[in-house]
């Protein structure tokens, strides 16, 4: 047996390496957000947590419940930000005025939004460490959060004032807090109704999830009267179980619109789209007005007809396994491999298998709830999944052979080689099988590899390297060009023959050419990249 002292040793050391993973995780962050410009999102979700704060009105971005503006709104409390109290046009123009024409600085209001959801989502990595040190001791625990700190999809979307990380992260909490009610349901149901309630509040995504949590809590009820810590009857129990934690997780929801308006003033506005089929079940949940009309609209998106783009093809629709796809090209490989091989040990060694219902069955639920989605668009999607299959791969820790913990060294310091190789420019990334972050615009588009994120980049190197030469711009994103000192023109109202100097095309513009656009891009030479997510061509 160990001496206490040799005990606290490695608690000590155990906490070291926490606290390393967690710093390591933050300087890329933070560096990735001090570095970037406005991804397509952002901007909205910046104007409308300014309008929560300043007028309390719920009557911007419907489409997403307020908690995760609210987080973003906890930055951006500490700025002076000006916006004209008559202002009235639409949320793509809120965002706007808010960052560039209220005379606000762009770049500290987008660091101050972003810092809350850097925060978040290192706590996030805080209960990965503990989910998978309960199911592995904490050599399994920093093997996970070793994967999450490292993994360049959650860094790259951690580190911007979007809804992703959080919806995700609140879900993982709730997973991992139903996991302990098995042993103390009194204390972990309640906190567990609290986390899915956050993530109802923050995203209407994790609606997908609601089918798995009773079985989650039935689960855990069960156990904890298998063990003498539930005293309720057999059925009356878990029954009041997942009554109880349904109505803290409709509380949550409730209070996150009332902490913008206590008095809850909305107007369902007059074009929301019609639901048909299940869709008419949001109509009878027992939520606020603003979140059931906010489901109109996000089936309207769903009603839509998007583009998609994936190995080089353009296609209109949606594909059924473009998300697997996109994750296969997205995840380090070392994470991948451990991921599968945690998930198979899970299922297959009869002490981990109670854990699987809590870390795979809600993966494998979201993960086809967002596959039968009819956009795609990106990873971020899907951002959950590097996260449970990091603590997923805490089982192969969990067979205590040398081979395995020599697997997991080998297999995560290749994750986390993968990701530092491709530091500050994680949006674009994909593994080396794929050809590394270079080459992910030959395969993916939009927020997985070019989401607008680089037009102060391509400021700073036009400015670095082309100064005085004329430039021509095809930017797909929410940035204002000229507020960078990008004096470009548009070439898409030119005719081609007019168009000499440099041109610069948003990666993702390039891969949804018109012939217009196609006609310039063939007449052209490709002379630099920035980001991995605009190339700049030169025309004679």
């Amino acid at each position: 047996m160990d001496s206490p002292g040799r005990i606290a040793g490695r608690r000590w050391a155990f906490g070291l390496v926490v606290v390393a993973l967690l710093a390591e995780m933050a300087v890329a962050m933070i560096t990735t957000a001090v570095e970037q410009t406005p991804t397509i999102d952002e901007p909205v979700y910046v104007g409308t947590a300014v309008v929560y704060l300043q007028q309390h009105s719920l009557r911007y971005n419907p489409e997403h419940p307020p908690l995760g503006k609210l987080i973003i709104a906890t930055g951006l409390a500490f700025a002076d930000v000006h916006l004209d109290p008559a202002f009235d046009g639409d949320q793509s123009q809120l965002g706007r005025r808010v960052l560039y024409e209220s005379g606000n600085d762009p770049a500290r209001l987008l660091l101050l939004a972003r810092l809350p959801v850097i925060v978040l989502t290192l706590l996030f990595g805080l209960v990965v460490f503990l989910f998978a040190r309960d199911l592995a001791g904490p050599v399994g625990g920093s093997a996970a959060l070793a994967l999450y700190a490292f993994s360049p999809d959650v860094i790259a979307n951690g580190s911007l004032a979007t809804l992703d990380v959080p919806v995700a992260g609140f879900v993982l909490t709730s997973a991992w807090l139903l996991w302990r009610a098995r042993n103390r349901p009194v204390l972990y149901l309640p906190l567990a109704g609290l986390a899915f309630g956050a993530a109802l509040a923050t995203k209407m995504s994790a609606l997908a999830a609601v089918p798995v949590l009773p079985l989650l809590i039935v689960l855990s009820v069960r156990n904890a009267r298998l063990a003498g810590n539930f005293r309720w009857g057999r059925f009356a129990g878990p029954v009041a179980a997942v009554a109880g934690v349904a109505l803290i997780a409709v509380a949550v929801v409730w209070v996150s619109y009332l902490a913008v308006d206590p008095r809850l003033r909305w107007a369902t506005p007059p074009d929301l789209p019609a639901v048909h089929g299940l869709g008419v079940l949001g109509d009878w949940l027992p939520l606020p007005r603003p979140y059931r009309d906010g489901l109109h609209v996000q089936f309207g998106f769903e009603d839509q007809v998007w583009g998609g783009f994936l190995f080089g093809r353009r296609y209109f629709g949606a594909l059924w396994y473009y998300l697997p796809a996109a994750l296969l090209v997205k995840t380090p490989l070392g994470a991948l491999a451990l991921g599968l091989a945690g998930a198979v040990v899970m299922v297959a060694v009869r002490r981990l298998r109670p854990a699987a219902p809590y870390v795979l069955v809600p993966t494998a639920v979201l993960l086809i709830a967002a596959m039968t989605g009819s956009r795609d668009l990106g990873v971020r999607y899907v951002i959950f999944v590097p996260m449970f299959l990091a603590i997923a791969a805490a089982g192969v820790v969990a067979l205590r052979r040398r081979w395995a913990y020599a697997a997991v060294a080998v297999l995560a310091g290749f994750a986390a080689v993968s990701s530092l190789r491709t530091f500050p420019y994680y949006l674009p990334y994909s593994n080396e099988a794929f050809g590394g972050p270079a080459e992910t615009h030959l395969r993916l588009h939009d927020s997985n590899v070019d989401w607008g994120q680089d037009l102060g980049r391509l400021a700073d190197r036009l400015r670095q390297r082309y100064p005085g030469e004329p430039v021509w711009l095809v930017y797909k994103g929410s940035g204002v060009p000229s507020s960078y000192g990008i004096a470009a023109a548009d070439p898409l109202t030119t005719p081609a023959g007019q168009v000499h100097g440099l041109l610069a095309v948003s990666d993702s513009a390039a891969v949804k050419a018109d012939d217009h656009l196609r006609a310039l891009l063939g007449g052209s030479t490709p002379i630099d990249e920035v980001g991995h997510s605009i190339t700049i061509y030169r025309r004679p």
